[in-house]
């Protein structure tokens, strides 16, 4: 029973192993939450358009441009789940880490793997925010 219990030494070790990627969540969660901003940012500026009244001849070419931010939200939030997805690949890494570690295992079987798979999990959304952002700007943002 005192096997499981690690010593300063072992617990030093499993620490500087889960540093890359503690450090890889954290980047993953700033990056999602600056999507959630900008999806937030989308999904106001859709409320808006959508509540300007058929009637409103001045405005109701504005409406023209839901058909873009519709884009933009699926973008995001299609890059918002990838991020996800790859952060809890990233946690099970973790946790695999500290398992293996913990009960003395020599390897840690499917980190490489499961690291290799959360980098490109964030690697995709990444590539769904670059697209979001190429189409981000339009002259119809300036108006209200």
């Amino acid at each position: 029973m005192l096997e499981f219990i690690p010593d300063t030494e072992r617990l030093s070790h499993i620490f500087s192993q889960a540093t890359a990627p503690t450090f890889f969540l954290g980047a993953v969660a700033g990056f999602v939450s600056l999507m959630a901003a900008r999806l937030s940012v989308v999904m106001d500026r859709a409320r808006a358009l959508n509540a300007i009244a058929e009637e409103d001849q001045a405005r109701a070419h504005l409406k023209t441009d839901l058909d873009r931010l519709r884009r933009r939200a699926r973008l995001l939030s299609s890059g918002i789940l990838a991020a996800l997805r790859g952060a809890l690949c990233a946690t099970v890494l973790l946790g695999i880490l500290f398992v293996t570690e913990f009960v003395g295992l020599g390897y840690a079987y499917g980190a490489g793997l499961l690291f290799l798979v959360a980098t490109l999990f964030v690697g995709f959304a990444l590539f769904r925010f670059s697209q979001e952002a190429r189409i981000g700007l339009s002259e119809t943002d300036e108006l209200q």
